[in-house]
């Protein structure tokens, strides 16, 4: 009796704890996740030939480096930061239609920014960027509900 009590207490005790991670802790990771590709993506961009040249003649992949091209990239990179804490904070309706709208147009947008890319890590980090985002929309759309 004793040698299979001590038996089953070795066995029970090798489960490790799964505990249940609320939705809104899972978009806002995922959102935080995103946001360290968009700024690996960007730093890894000063070591590409050519591109700190460019932006001391005051150019990005074509663009006028001016006020307009710097706020609309602001706006662009704020976004996503602040998602991560709106996806915790804001009710869940609200919260359910923001991720998957933006997440959406993100993925779109990344999608769109590989347009004339000729580089394999900005292929790589903006498909797993895209994957990234897809799973916010796909958790957002399956956001468990209660019913009364």
């Amino acid at each position: 009796m004793v040698n299979q009590t001590t038996t089953q207490t070795r066995q029970t005790s090798r489960i490790l704890e799964d505990a249940k991670i609320d939705v809104k802790l899972k978009i806002a990771a995922l959102w935080a996740a995103v946001m360290f590709i968009f700024a690996y993506v960007d730093i890894f961009a000063y070591f590409r030939t050519g591109y700190l040249q460019d932006i001391m003649t005051g150019t990005v992949s074509g663009n006028q480096l001016n006020q307009v091209f710097l706020m609309g990239i602001s706006v662009y990179v704020a976004i996503p930061s602040l998602m991560v804490f709106l996806s915790l904070v804001l009710k869940p309706q609200i919260n359910r239609w923001a991720n998957i709208i933006l997440s959406l147009l993100f993925t779109a947008a990344n999608l769109l920014s590989c347009i004339g890319e000729t580089w394999a890590y900005y292929f790589f980090m903006t498909a797993l960027e895209s994957v990234l985002l897809l799973a916010v929309a796909w958790y957002a759309w399956t956001w468990p509900r209660t019913y009364r």
